[in-house]
């Protein structure tokens, strides 16, 4: 199982800076390893964010992504207590979903 995604909400009155951190090895497929033979493909396909459980973001990455990509946005109308889920599911299957509260 991947490590846990990290998310971060810094609010600044109406606006919320959300920072969301998915830690996955996203290799594209390309890369030798030691002894010459190719890593496999592994990389993030789809991933969305929600907001109390209602869509905030629904998105697509593909292989030129660094691994553990870093999002960053700023979002409106946020406030303590409210919930935010980020999810993501990578080409072979795998998932992983995390959730805070925001303080």
């Amino acid at each position: 199982m991947a490590d846990p995604i990290k998310i971060r909400v810094q609010q600044h009155g109406d606006f919320a800076d959300i920072r969301i951190l998915m830690q996955h090895p996203m290799e594209t497929g390309q890369r030798k390893d030691d002894q010459g033979k190719t890593v496999a493909l592994q990389f993030i396909q789809t991933f969305a964010v929600e907001l109390n459980g209602k869509p905030l973001i629904e998105g697509q990455l593909n292989t030129s992504i660094s691994r553990n990509p870093l999002f960053a946005f700023r979002a409106r109308g946020i406030r303590a207590g409210d919930k935010i889920a980020v999810s993501w599911t990578d080409n072979g299957g795998d998932r992983r979903r995390d959730e805070i509260t925001v303080a």
